[in-house]
């Protein structure tokens, strides 16, 4: 059965030329980075060469760019790096878990903290977040690409708003690297998080920009890798391949592969909206290329994620992080959707290496398993009515 996966925001394959890169640091080259011998100058050798193409990729200085397990662990050394009892967080109600439950561990410790939701688009108003801010702000942490809907946030703006007020400025960029013109200097962030499995590398292993003088207090303590910032001995091999996928990445963004892969989206996206009682979550406002988010009223979408996958079709019904769960999207529900429409709404989000041919066999088959549900579950009512809508 021809297989297509719609599922890029949940992760992405190796590229091969990721995987051929990484390949010696397994075997032959397999010392550790810290020593000091030949083995170990090999690894360092390797990891000053990934972080030169990470500061490139970021925008900024070698030293600013601190490697570590991914996402999750920059969100919430971002957070717990920096906020205190008494000290106010402002993030926002559509954030991915990784800085949500770290927001919420903070204040359990003393910390205030204000969640600003967002317009019915998806979007953050920049004035929300400033009517936020206090004398005691000291961090604002939002996303760059929301991880469900591809929703892009107004970054640079809110980067202005946080220079103003003293405070200290995060930015969740996992769903954004590799997706979006990148610049941490433009963004106007002291601190900026990434993931390679989200553009074509290794799983376990990211990397955060950490502005010069910011006085992040380390998440992890032992050995003085890093240059302080992180212990642990290093993945010298998912670092070189972080590395790659940067590369390989900035090089896409160069060709061109953003609008071809947005015309895809385009395109997909319009053939579902033919299927009655659709809709697309967040348009109307600037998105991440390849997402897109529908919702298909009268089915429940953790059935359409099966049906799909029966047929070849990988999707996802919202965050990997909370796959199985019979909770709505928190996503969705802050956009304003009652519960019946966050739960039969679906993500499909395209590789940059995906096709016509992709597309073709996703909308040949999309139609037929939504009639398929819709039949046998007559009762499951949505929200917005019938008609094909976009909001």
């Amino acid at each position: 059965m021809r297989r297509v996966y719609c599922d890029a925001n949940a992760t992405t394959p190796l590229l091969p030329e990721v995987l051929e890169a990484m390949r010696p640091y397994w075997t032959e080259h397999f010392g550790n980075a810290s020593s000091i011998h030949l083995e170990g100058q090999h690894a360092r050798k390797a990891m000053d060469e990934a972080r030169e193409t990470l500061a490139r990729f970021f925008q900024c200085r070698e030293a600013e760019v601190v490697f570590n397990s991914g996402g999750t662990e920059g969100d919430n050394t971002a957070i717990a790096g920096l906020i205190r009892a008494g000290d106010h967080l402002i993030t926002t109600s559509i954030e991915h878990s990784a800085v949500l439950r770290a927001a919420e561990k903070a204040a359990e410790r003393g910390a205030q903290v204000t969640f600003v939701a967002p317009e019915n688009n998806g979007l953050i108003d920049p004035e929300a977040i400033r009517r936020a801010i206090r004398p005691e702000t000291r961090l604002i942490s939002v996303m760059l690409a929301n991880n469900e809907t591809g929703v892009l946030q107004p970054v640079e703006e809110i980067g202005r708003i946080a220079a103003e007020s003293g405070a200290y400025f995060h930015i969740d960029a996992v769903q954004g690297a590799g997706k979006v013109p990148f610049d941490v200097q433009r963004f106007g962030c002291h601190l900026c998080s990434i993931s390679a499995h989200k553009m074509h590398g290794p799983k376990g292993v990211g990397a955060m920009y950490v502005r010069r003088g910011a006085p992040v207090e380390p998440l992890l303590l032992g050995g003085s890798h890093e240059r302080r910032r992180r212990a642990g001995t290093e993945n010298v091999a998912g670092i070189v391949g972080l590395g790659k996928a940067a590369e390989l990445a900035m090089k896409s963004l160069e060709n061109g592969d953003l609008e071809r892969v947005s015309a895809l989206r385009d395109r997909l996206e319009d053939g579902l909206l033919e299927i009655a009682g659709t809709g697309v979550n967040g348009a109307g406002a600037p998105r991440a290329a390849n997402t897109t988010n529908i919702h298909f009223e009268h089915l429940e979408g953790e059935a359409l994620v099966i049906a799909l996958d029966l047929k070849g079709v990988a999707v996802s019904g919202g965050s990997a992080c909370h796959s199985g769960s019979t909770e709505p999207s928190h996503v969705l529900m802050a956009m304003g959707l009652d519960r019946h429409a966050a739960l039969a709404s679906l993500r499909f989000s395209l590789l940059k290496t995906a096709t016509d041919a992709d597309i073709d066999h996703v909308l040949s088959v999309v139609p037929q398993a939504v009639e398929r549900l819709r039949a046998l579950a007559p009762e499951v009512v949505g929200t917005r009515g019938n008609e094909a809508s976009r909001y």
